[in-house]
């Protein structure tokens, strides 16, 4: 592990996300008893100025006074974070775009954004004494878990769909996983993972069933502000199934303000985009009725989650970002995935397809204007869903 430059952390207590009701931030915790919702870490903000990231190690604990991981001892890291932003140019001038870039989450050591989740989470873990986990996945998450916690030295069981394609199996094999298969979509999977957990003792990672993979995620917001020079894109947009990222790097947005970083007036418009087979979080937020006998397994695996525990998070922040949510059709997430490859050069999950394909949308109908900036977050590498796309023609 690299050396440290922050002295400590910030790092104040853990709050219920609606009623605020405090919770020891020292004692293992999953989520608010009080109101059955994700628990927030909240911070003591002291004075920190942007010149002190100057120097230090190129991963996402540079931001070390705002992540909650007390002692560096127990931070369990394959140096994830700092992925690039890439600009498009062949596709923004095709359609008459003023600026798109894209920043890329599948270079990070396990090949999604879920490295990041789970550093964080399996750090914390790991400082509170955990041994052993079990986590329901699409695929990434169930990855990474599997790697950190070979990092850590932790056992870990893994519940995952068993359409699940191969790659994303044989990954969690290969780190030492032990694998079950399920019949069923990730709520299954969560269902399940509960009978492992009462069963053996391990901890729960479910999406925002303990407090901490936001925190991982949210670097994600710090990162945006630090590689743009401190200037916000006008819009992101991003592929949500359990919406942890975009909660947290709202979260990191507002608390940037708070240090003074950025401003308030500053903050882009946050997109939530998900596919016409899976869409509840978008029929919540448009307060239409939920048929999940309707939701079916999707392209992007990302995007198949029926149920999101921090569905009233991630509708805040639509909200107050004065954002959108739309969907997309699978054909069109194939095409566009496509189309980012042969024309960009970039491999994108056909999550990041997904919200190619959006923004077209929202430009085509003047929500998004040509010549805002757009920033596209791609949540994982395309190498691991040529399954799908060689299977879905």
């Amino acid at each position: 592990m690299e050396k440290m430059y922050a002295p400590t952390t910030y790092v104040s207590h853990l709050a219920c996300s609606k009623c605020g009701q405090e919770f020891d931030i020292k004692s293992l915790q999953t989520f608010a008893t009080c109101c059955e919702r994700p628990l927030i870490v909240r911070y003591n903000f002291l004075d920190l100025g942007k010149e002190e990231l100057i120097g230090r190690p190129l991963n996402m604990w540079r931001y070390r006074e705002v992540l909650p991981v007390i002692h560096d001892e127990n931070i369990v890291s394959l140096s994830e974070g700092m992925t690039p932003i890439l600009d498009m140019p062949r596709l923004s001038q095709k359609y008459g775009l003023r600026t798109v870039i894209l920043k890329d989450e599948g270079l990070n050591p396990t090949g999604s954004f879920k490295s990041r989740g789970l550093s964080m989470a399996v750090s914390k873990a790991k400082e509170l004494g955990v041994t052993e986990c079990v986590i329901p996945t699409a695929g990434n998450a169930g990855g990474a878990l599997s790697a950190y916690c070979a990092r850590a030295g932790m056992k870990v069981t893994v519940l995952m769909p068993d359409i699940t394609p191969d790659i994303f199996q044989e990954e969690c094999k290969f780190y030492g996983a032990d694998l079950i298969l399920v019949d069923g979509l990730i709520d299954r999977c969560g269902e399940l993972s509960k009978e492992v957990q009462e069963r053996t003792g391990a901890f729960n990672m479910s999406t925002l069933k303990e407090p901490y993979r936001i925190e991982g995620k949210k670097t994600m917001g710090y990162e945006i502000a630090e590689q743009l020079n401190w200037q916000l894109p006008d819009v992101i947009i991003y592929p949500t199934g359990g919406g942890t990222g975009l909660i947290g790097i709202w979260k990191a947005f507002k608390e940037m303000v708070e240090l003074g970083w950025i401003h308030e007036e500053d903050l882009p418009k946050m997109v939530v985009v998900q596919t016409e087979n899976c869409a509840p979080v978008v029929k919540y937020i448009h307060g239409q009725e939920i048929d999940e006998a309707t939701i079916k397994r999707s392209i992007a695996n990302g995007l198949a989650v029926p149920k999101a525990f921090g569905r009233d998070l991630i509708k805040e922040t639509v909200e107050e970002s004065n954002g959108y949510a739309i969907t997309v059709s699978e054909d069109q997430i194939y095409e566009s995935t496509l189309e980012i490859g042969s024309q960009e050069g970039i491999s994108v999950a056909t999550e990041g397809g997904a919200i190619w394909a959006a923004l077209k949308d929202l430009v085509s109908d003047g929500r998004v204007k040509s010549d805002e900036k757009i920033l596209l977050l791609n949540t994982g590498s395309g190498n691991k869903y040529l399954e799908n796309l060689r299977n879905y023609r």
